[in-house]
């Protein structure tokens, strides 16, 4: 293949107020024409760096171009003056951006947004600009493409704005994109939706892509390579499938590990030990060696070179050697570890549910005409020690529930039940406090859920002060609190930017347990957080689950997340639960088609799996066209309910009927 991009000894740092950051230390990889090249690692670890730098996107001001070379069509890019790189960006190499809200002008109509680096780059003047930027939108999958272009940014949902983010990077035929984490913040469906959409594209037009990524089912399905990034440097690069089942370094092993397989069951995810070293002063020899626990004398104290595995794998690490010691890689040791023991299933109190609700509505009146119905008359319990998971795409009502249920929505129509107390009937202050001591919330986003003025111990003493708890018991209580998080006491006295995405998490699940509560709903906890992140905070919760008897209503988009953490799921579609079951049941007997189709959008950690697999598409239309009159919650196995009409009930038991007679 015909290499179209080299990245040589690439060294990129920040000044700082603290000093130096080297963010970027020694990278080098090629990019080869048509390929995918999955670049992946933790936050920090220097993906966007890397990625921003191939288009000189890094600040001015701050950033330091240490050394190295980036070559694209004989050309230096980190040499080229200031007009030959706006010649090179948007027309030869084009970025998709994370967050698609930030990427476009909210005050530009799309289709204005589109034709701008048509106008510059091309030839193209007039209708021609207008045609063009229409058919970019239906390459993309946008509907009425020819109206829709005249819209603005808040009119389309955040699935739509990432297509037109990818029709703006196609504009102009680039030979190279760079998507950097486009699918993080999508629901499953949608993700799938963009991931097929850029496999699809990139096929017509022989598209190279560099793909940058925490989450390694996203890699399996797109990439023919991967590059490993940890703590500034690349430290295994391989083909896909020699990366996910030949890795060689113990941080590849420990990412794969982290993440949860639907098709494997599993008490405890592996989560990777401590955290990435700070680039202020990056540690001697191997950067990944404080955290390894197979980590050798030799680790500590010089880095190693790439050990050729194959001609395409190379990985940093002593272990390949031939005078170190054989090691059992992280994925076999806990294969054996889950062979040996298995939790058995927890038995639960069915007869009187912690929770229940019973018809809950929740409809907010948009204007005078508009209702928006995003809870619609859902019904279900939640029992003493369960964890119970609630999946949906974006909009569907999950939310709404959470919060519905802790008191932050009035709501329209229904009951709420919390240890056989109907909510509504709190009226009292101390009322009202006896059932805020009872449930507590964890919110998507640590950081804006934070008070950035506040020190840590101020603000998980808020809830002690408020339910009464004596002064002198705080610091013991904050301490005690920061512990059974996992971090130290020297925590207290920072403020929420002094941490992590993690660290910000931990305090706000140390805030919720502050007043010691039996019920907490856990809204969309690690979706902002990476791979070995996420397993540290999912761990914690079933520990914490364990040790205090809590119950969880846990809401999430991340199916294969909800369904190691859950012993019960509800599907929600459009403010009504569709389907409930067991969390192996659910997975393994799915009925309902929005079900199915969720189920089949979840990417995989595992590429061969991946090639394989056709994802179902829920077809909306058709479904709301049948007559939903007759539909009703029925259970067609034990504990196994789903929203049938009485045709598709039938329909169900003669599949049933016809199977067992095979």
């Amino acid at each position: 293949m015909k290499k179209i991009l080299e990245v040589k000894n690439l060294s990129v740092s920040f000044n700082t107020y603290n000093g130096e950051v080297q963010a970027v230390r020694n990278v080098s990889f090629d990019l080869f024409e048509g390929e995918t090249l999955a670049i992946v690692g933790e936050s920090g670890s220097g993906k966007s760096v890397t990625s921003k730098s191939l288009l000189r996107l890094n600040p001015v001001e701050t950033t330091m171009l240490k050394h190295g070379q980036i070559l694209y069509n004989g050309k230096d890019i980190l040499t080229c003056r200031e007009q030959e790189i706006r010649a090179i960006r948007g027309a030869e190499i084009s970025m998709i951006f994370q967050d698609p809200l930030t990427a476009l002008n909210p005050t530009m109509t799309i289709g204005s947004q589109i034709a701008e680096s048509i106008k510059k780059h091309t030839a193209l003047r007039g209708n021609q600009i207008t045609e063009r930027v229409i058919e970019l939108l239906k390459l993309v999958g946008i509907n009425e493409a020819d109206k829709r272009y005249k819209q603005y940014p808040h009119q389309f949902s955040g699935g739509m704005r990432q297509r037109i983010v990818i029709a703006m990077a196609l504009a102009c035929e680039p030979r190279i994109i760079i998507a950097d984490e486009p699918t993080t913040a999508l629901d499953v469906s949608i993700q799938a939706q963009i991931l097929e959409l850029l496999k699809n594209i990139q096929k017509k037009m022989n598209l190279s892509i560099i793909f940058i990524t925490h989450d390694l089912g996203v890699v399996a399905k797109m990439a023919d390579r991967v590059a490993v990034m940890y703590a500034g440097k690349i430290i295994e690069i391989g083909l896909v499938d020699e990366i996910f089942y030949h890795c060689q370094h113990p941080y590849t092993q420990g990412l794969l590990a982290a993440m949860p397989n639907p098709d494997i069951e599993t008490d405890t995810l592996y989560a990777i030990p401590g955290t990435p070293p700070n680039l202020l002063h990056p540690p001697n020899g191997d950067a990944f060696a404080a955290r390894n626990k197979q980590a050798l004398k030799i680790d500590f104290l010089e880095e190693p070179p790439m050990f050729k595995v194959s001609d395409t794998h190379y990985a940093a690490t002593w272990l390949l050697h031939e005078q170190a010691p054989k090691m059992i890689p992280i994925h076999q040791q806990l294969a054996q570890a889950e062979c040996n023991e298995r939790e058995k299933a927890p038995v639960f109190d069915t007869t009187n549910p912690f929770l229940s609700l019973n018809g809950v509505k929740q409809h907010f009146k948009l204007d005078k005409n508009t209702i928006n119905k995003a809870v619609d008359g859902i019904t279900f319990d939640i029992y003493k020690g369960e964890i119970f998971g609630l999946v949906g795409e974006s909009g569907c009502g999950k939310s709404t529930t959470g919060r519905s249920i802790i008191g932050l929505n009035l709501i329209t129509a229904g009951d709420i039940h919390i240890d056989g107390r109907n909510i509504n009937e709190a009226k009292t202050r101390q009322e009202k406090l006896a059932f805020n001591r009872k449930v507590q919330m964890i919110f998507q986003d640590p950081y804006s859920s934070l008070n950035p003025r506040m020190k840590i111990a101020d603000i998980i003493a808020e809830g002690l002060a408020i339910h009464g708890v004596p002064k002198s018991e705080w610091k013991t209580k904050i301490y005690e609190l920061l512990s059974i998080v996992g971090l130290t006491k020297e925590y207290a006295n920072r403020y929420p930017h002094e941490l992590s995405g993690g660290q910000r998490q931990r305090i706000g699940i140390a805030r919720a347990l502050a007043v010691e509560p039996e019920l907490i709903i856990a809204d969309e906890p690690i979706s902002a957080l990476d791979v070995s992140i996420q397993a540290q905070i999912v761990n914690l919760l079933k520990k914490l689950q364990k040790e205090r008897g809590l119950t969880y209503l846990f809401i999430a988009h991340d199916l294969s997340m909800v369904k190691y953490i859950s012993n019960r799921i509800g599907v929600m579609h459009r403010g009504k639960i569709v389907e409930l079951a067991e969390s192996q049941e659910l997975y393994d007997h799915p009925i309902h088609p929005y079900t199915k189709a969720l189920l089949s959008a979840i990417p995989l950690p595992d590429p061969k799996l991946e090639r394989e697999r056709e994802r179902i598409i829920f077809n909306e239309v058709e479904y709301n066209a049948t007559n939903r009159e007759s539909e009703s919650f029925t259970e067609v196995r034990p504990g196994h309910f789903v929203m049938l009409t009485e045709e598709e009930l039938t329909q169900y038991h003669q599949a049933i009927s016809e199977s067992i007679l095979q």
